[in-house]
């Protein structure tokens, strides 16, 4: 799953905001979020930061990774610092929601207006995904290696977040997040122990990993783990290494 927040509003009807959440990697089941708006009546807010130009066979993002009518999701936003490497954002929805958006939202009152460079570069982005798909499913084929080579090459930290049970979107998500499979009793503990590893990875074999912080705007209580983020440009061997490094690292860390 993604990130799931409901809201009521005033017209008594709820919304959901989904996401690629980013502390886990996991991946929201949309196609059963629609299944329910269409039962209960409410309205879908989709975020896409996280899963745009990531996910889907061209990378589109959710929608097409469910293979979701774009016309189900009443809003959709998205960042544009991630996968096109700009800076600002959009929002997309249909002509009665934009033209209501445009006039009534006080972003339209208080915010600046995008620097067309930005808009630029974005959109050199798309063209650049667009023209090389191959980018998308190699990604995808580098996701899935490495979350398979850790699924079966660790005792001690299992994957967390990137898996849909009896589905064909296991492994999808570009971002592995790891947690301990056995506490130590304690999250301050558990989190000195992972960065202990983390750091360790990163000095003797030079492949970086990170220990999940908490964010200011987290509301909860977050488990602590490693997330390791997958990249395209990434090759068979960099993976292949990344899993040996952590395995070398955690037999002597947990047995030490």
């Amino acid at each position: 799953m993604l990130l799931i927040l409901f809201y009521l509003n005033s017209l008594s009807f709820n919304q959901i905001r989904t996401r690629l959440m980013w502390n886990f990697g996991q991946i929201a089941p949309l196609d059963e979020i629609i299944q329910l708006k269409e039962k209960y009546k409410f309205r879908v807010l989709l975020d896409e930061s996280n899963s745009f130009g990531v996910l889907g066979k061209s990378g589109r993002g959710l929608t097409e990774h469910y293979d979701v009518p774009v016309d189900k999701i009443d809003i959709i936003t998205a960042a544009m610092g991630h996968a096109l490497a700009s800076e600002g954002g959009f929002c997309t929805g249909s002509h009665r929601v934009v033209d209501h958006q445009r006039l009534s939202s006080s972003g339209y009152v208080f915010s600046a207006s995008l620097p067309p460079y930005l808009a630029s570069a974005a959109i050199a982005a798309i063209d650049v995904i667009e023209e090389n798909p191959q980018l998308i499913t190699k990604l995808r084929n580098n996701s899935k290696l490495l979350s398979t080579a850790i699924f079966f090459m660790f005792l001690q930290i299992r994957i967390v977040g990137n898996t849909r049970p009896g589905t064909c979107k296991r492994y999808m998500s570009p971002l592995v997040f790891l947690r301990l499979k056995k506490s130590t009793g304690s999250v301050k503990s558990d989190l000195q122990l992972l960065e202990d590893l983390a750091d360790r990875v990163v000095k003797e074999h030079s492949v970086f990993v990170t220990t999940s912080k908490r964010s200011f705007v987290d509301k909860c209580s977050l488990p602590v783990g490693i997330r390791i983020y997958v990249s395209a440009a990434h090759t068979e061997s960099d993976l292949q290494k990344a899993c040996e490094s952590l395995k070398s690292v955690a037999a002597s860390l947990f047995t030490d």
